[in-house]
């Protein structure tokens, strides 16, 4: 089943103003708002492909101010011409939380520009700081608009699960970050690639999969399902409900990544990565040689 496309609603419009790279420095306007503020921060740090500051000393810990970051920003990607295919559920697993210091899941949106075959090549000189995660995928076979959203409908709603490996890349210099930060970066989220091997829920237990990924053939990390908030589907819960209260329900055919099993691995230019999970198969990706400038 091919990702749902759908427009992103009621998101604010941002000026084409400029905000410096550097924490507290407006260089267009002192009327800008703290979140075109920090839209326009981390705007231009993908655009001279050079990590920024931290966005907090803007929105501080409001996590409403962080979203509404995130949808100005996935606002202006579909003015471009991308189109929204899912969303992504971050900071699942204890270990990943440990890794960042933050203590509490998120959620980021996937658009279709981001999505790589499996065994595709990536750009590495496209990303700043990139890192790769393995996660059990789900892909929707039905809306989760109404009704409890608990795990039994979720469950109901699963048309397959995949494999999946997710790159995260932090526009924040030194993945210098607290929840807000990442959240206003779109939960960190920069591409996913999806296995071609597609199971339904009656043919695989997404809290029962074991993971195991390697780099160039060196085993980096490993998990499980029960990593990701306890049962990849209790992370799925816990979106649609979100996303809902959010105003943007999720919808037949979207893609779901529903966080890390195990914890997550820096990437090098030249790195293979594989990512084996129990009863999904395997699915790789590799980075080119060309480093970041």
């Amino acid at each position: 089943m091919a990702p749902a496309r759908v427009p992103v609603t009621g998101t604010p419009s941002v000026p084409a103003g400029g905000a410096d790279l550097h924490a507290g420095s407006v260089t267009t306007s002192e009327k800008l708002s703290a979140t075109e503020q920090a839209v326009e921060r981390l705007a231009l740090a993908q655009q001279a492909q050079t990590p920024c500051a931290p966005v907090r000393d803007l929105i501080g810990a409001d996590a409403a101010a962080a979203y509404a970051v995130q949808r100005a920003g996935i606002a202006r990607r579909v003015e471009s011409g991308a189109t929204v295919v899912g969303r992504k559920v971050g900071l699942t697993s204890p270990a990943v939380q440990a890794q960042l210091g933050v203590d509490q899941p998120d959620l980021g949106v996937l658009l279709d520009d981001m999505g790589h075959p499996d065994g595709a090549t990536v750009a590495r000189a496209g990303l700043l700081q990139p890192k790769v995660e393995a996660e059990v995928a789900f892909v929707l076979g039905a809306d989760l608009v109404d009704g409890d959203l608990g795990p039994d409908q979720v469950r109901a709603a699963v048309d397959h699960a995949v494999a999946a490996i997710e790159i995260v890349d932090s526009r924040i210099a030194g993945w210098d970050i607290t929840f807000t930060d990442t959240v206003a970066d779109n939960g960190s989220s920069a591409l996913y690639v999806l296995g071609t091997t597609t199971r339904t829920l009656a043919e695989v237990e997404p809290i029962d999969v074991e993971m195991t990924m390697t780099r160039n053939g060196e085993v980096v990390s490993t998990g499980n399902g029960a990593a990701c908030l306890g049962d990849p589907l209790l992370a799925l819960a816990w979106l649609a409900r979100t996303a809902r209260n959010f105003g943007e329900p999720l919808r037949a055919g979207q893609v779901i990544l529903s966080g890390a099993l195990g914890p997550m691995v820096t990437v090098e230019p030249g790195d293979t990565f594989a990512a084996h999970i129990s009863g999904l198969g395997t699915v790789s990706v590799t980075f080119d040689e060309e480093q970041h400038a």
